[in-house]
């Protein structure tokens, strides 16, 4: 059964909002996604840690991993005897498409750094077989080296998926799934680039690396309209939310070079956010704050004045990280605690433990 759309006057209200925890995990989490059916599913990046586990079902509080242990068998220290076409080698994002499909976006660059030629792919696993049926992988020209292709969506036909790269040269990529072709697009765009001069705080300090940089990521969270008709999309170390209409992205896919920037609709400030969900149904789009320790909401017909408001804040979300919606309307949550990481706290544990949680609303 689904459930009915909260309204953003339910979302808000204090009090009627608060969290759940799902499970707990020893690694960093990112990604989350749950099937139609209900099934469960996160990933892993290898950020800090060579991880044992990408990508893995979570099944009576256990993980397993996803499709199989092969597709799973890279590490770093081994990477000279292993293909990274058919390994998972550094997974940042996964999403079910509602059409009996799990997706994985494996931008292929442990530790955010060096990207591994051949490795750099968007894979399709059959939810009723468990098997790969498909992997469109992407060459120098969408993901060059110094990219990490982020998260994914997918327009409601099933006919084109768009990634967000938050590498060191923010884009888009807009894909055409059945000819497995891409094309990379608002490459340098201001839209898609981290905000100069912006500080990113956590614990209500500016969030700095041991060599002073601070948080540097481009264009992450990324969602789709409901019917289809937009892309939205922002960087993590910025403020704005931007949109542009899906048909000038596909018409790419015949004119890489077309210039679409005069396209691109800026849509109001969201702060630093990370992850983006349209809950299904409605016109509210949930945002994780990490600064915050928080998830917001604005409704998007309101337009582009409209300003975030609070839904839940905790100190348990840790940099709440990634969105996912059950079949019953339930909204899921990772925290990935990247201020607690090796990246910023050179003494932290390279295995750092982090949650997927669920919000739970009072009606």
């Amino acid at each position: 059964m689904t459930a009915s759309p909260t309204t953003l006057a339910q979302a808000t209200r204090p009090g009627a909002c608060t969290i759940g925890l799902v499970a707990e995990f020893g690694h960093q989490v990112t990604g989350n996604s749950v099937s139609e059916t209900g099934r469960i599913f996160v990933n892993f990046p290898r950020w800090t840690e060579d991880s044992a586990i990408s990508v893995a079902e979570l099944a009576d509080g256990q993980l397993k991993s996803y499709p199989d242990e092969a597709w799973n068998a890279w590490r770093n220290a081994n990477k000279d005897e292993l293909t990274p076409n058919d390994h998972w080698v550094c997974v940042q994002s996964i999403v079910a498409d509602g059409r009996g499909s799990l997706w994985v976006l494996d931008p292929a660059a442990p530790a955010q750094a060096h990207l591994v030629a051949g490795g750099a792919k968007l894979v399709r696993i059959d939810l009723a077989t468990d098997k790969v049926v498909q992997t469109i992988a992407f060459d120098e020209d969408t993901a060059p080296q110094g990219s990490y292709l982020n998260d994914v969506r997918f327009s409601p036909d099933g006919n084109y998926a768009y990634i967000t790269d938050s590498g060191v040269v923010g884009a888009l990529l807009v894909v055409d799934i059945a000819a497995g072709k891409a094309a990379r697009v608002l490459d340098g765009n201001p839209s898609t680039q981290m905000k100069k001069g912006l500080n990113v705080t956590a614990d209500g300090k500016v969030l700095r690396r041991p060599d002073g940089r601070g948080v540097e990521f481009s264009a992450d969270g990324i969602e789709l309209s409901g019917d289809g008709q937009y892309l939205y999309w922002q960087a993590i170390k910025g403020e704005d939310l931007y949109r542009i209409p899906t048909a000038a992205l596909i018409g790419a896919l015949d004119d890489a070079g077309q210039d679409l920037s005069g396209q691109v609709e800026p849509f109001g400030k969201n702060g630093p956010a990370d992850g983006l969900l349209i809950a299904r149904g409605t016109q509210l789009m949930y945002l994780t704050s990490p600064q915050d320790d928080a998830v917001k909401v604005r409704d998007l017909d309101a337009g582009p004045d409209a300003q975030p408001q609070m839904v839940v804040q905790d100190a348990r979300l840790r940099w709440p990280d990634t969105f996912s919606q059950g079949p019953d309307g339930t909204i899921y949550v990772t925290t990935s605690h990247i201020q607690d990481s090796a990246f910023f706290k050179p003494d932290a544990p390279p295995a750092l433990p982090t949650q997927l949680w669920k919000l739970k609303f009072e009606k």
